[in-house]
């Protein structure tokens, strides 16, 4: 049984520990939609011009007026704009020209597709960081397939999985949802690898189509020669709506098309044309805004908290929910709460969303994503928050409030799900 630092069981499903309040994913379902309340009553008090989106995921609608009737139309519009969008992921993700492309209404929905489409009955071998882990819906869609998955973490792994589990499907994870990277000599060589074996690669490039390029000088996604890509239209520079982007052998995406269609994962015309324009609309110096100004949050947290208790990335800073915990704790003079860190740091993002506007993972994020408190903001979220440092006092004054509550539940609960709290 794996347990964290206070001794809380870990849900292996998701990768951290489940309390008394944030029990599963109906709870955290239930705390989203508090967070609606609040960034509510946030805007009526503010305007949506003081709204601050950390979250990594700027989530806008790209389309310009004469899309909607035509192009957002949908019987004909597909066939209108599919050549364009083709083009357009082809030549975002470093494609030849010969790749199909597809729009899912999640990336998510697109990992599970891929794992139904093409898992056959066998383990899913899945690369990543040592250190990190998939993405939740790897192992949600394995679920759903009926089949295992196998984490591995070199080219060694790699190669003894793929001979011990004979598996169908690989999927390779260059950049986790917490900036853990792989280097583009073992991204090639998995592919090569798994391909030799005989198997679908999948490249679960959500961040990494743009982050290695752009941030690490890596290679573009499908440059790798993975058969199949997918990247977020919201995350890393570009620009939203919410939705994820396929590209790759045209064999490959059909059978992943096709159980996209059955589930009803498959984006409407309306989604996939934001997702075009997206793709059309990005610039690296996007990018490279959103990092910098990740560093002036990193450096201005660092200044409040003490740079031992924050991991940075290229996109901005991290305090993992364990150490967010442990910070709460010590600002309370407590050893424990009968809280889980997830609730910790949910409550955190909870009264910096109340007071700020700053929209966080910690209440925005999907049931099952992470629970650090992790601060990517996109382009001008700081500079409407007040600056790097107010934001640095927001959640600093945010932790104060929770370590005066950390013994009290039906406060927490209040802060999670609203004034009228209940299981």
């Amino acid at each position: 049984m794996n347990t964290d630092f206070f001794g809380n069981e870990i849900d292996p499903a998701v990768g951290y520990a489940r309390g008394s309040l944030l029990r599963g994913s109906a709870d955290e379902v239930r705390r989203l939609a508090q967070a609606g309340r609040v960034a509510a009553a946030f805007v009526a008090r503010e305007g949506i011009d003081k709204i601050a989106i950390c979250t990594g995921n700027l989530r806008f609608y790209p389309v310009a007026a004469d899309d909607l009737p035509v192009l957002c139309e949908e019987w004909i519009g597909p066939g209108l704009f599919g050549e364009d969008l083709r083009q357009a992921a082809i030549a975002h993700l470093g494609g030849q020209g010969h790749e199909a492309a597809a729009v899912v209404n999640r990336t998510s929905a697109g990992i599970v597709a891929t794992v139904l489409a093409h898992a056959q009955g066998r383990s899913v071998l899945s690369l990543v960081q040592e250190g990190d882990r998939s993405h939740a819906s790897v192992g949600r869609g394995a679920g759903l397939a009926g089949v295992d998955v196998v984490e591995v973490h070199d080219l060694d792994a790699l190669k003894e999985g793929i001979a011990r589990e004979t598996p169908s499907l690989v999927v390779i994870t260059p950049v986790t949802s917490e900036l853990s990277m792989l280097a583009d000599d073992l991204i090639k060589g998995a592919v090569e690898a798994a391909k030799a074996a005989g198997c679908i690669t999948f490249l679960d490039d959500a961040y990494g189509a743009r982050y290695r390029p752009v941030l690490h000088g890596g290679g573009a996604s499908l440059s790798f020669g993975a058969d199949l890509v997918i990247t977020n239209a919201d995350k890393a520079g570009l620009s939203g709506p919410r939705a994820g982007i396929l590209c790759g052998d045209p064999a490959s995406l059909v059978p992943v098309q096709a159980k996209a269609s059955e589930l009803g994962m498959e984006a409407r015309a309306p989604v996939a044309v934001g997702a075009m324009r997206s793709l059309q609309g990005f610039t690296p110096e996007l990018l490279i805004q959103e990092a910098q100004d990740g560093q002036d949050l990193a450096e201005a947290l660092e200044m409040a908290l003490g740079a031992d208790r924050i991991t940075r990335s290229a996109l901005g800073p991290k305090i993992d929910e364990q150490d967010a915990m442990k910070i709460a704790l010590d600002m309370a003079g407590a050893e424990a709460a009968d809280l889980v860190p997830a609730e910790v740091t949910a409550a955190i993002g909870m009264l910096m969303l109340r007071e700020k506007g700053i929209v966080t993972v910690n209440t925005h994020g999907q049931p099952g994503g992470r629970v650090s408190i992790r601060l990517k903001p996109t382009a001008g979220a700081v500079a409407r928050a007040g600056g790097a440092k107010a934001v640095a006092d927001c959640l600093v004054s945010a932790m104060r409030e929770v370590a005066d509550h950390l013994q009290d539940q039906a406060w927490v609960a209040a802060t999670l799900f609203g004034e009228n709290a209940h299981g």
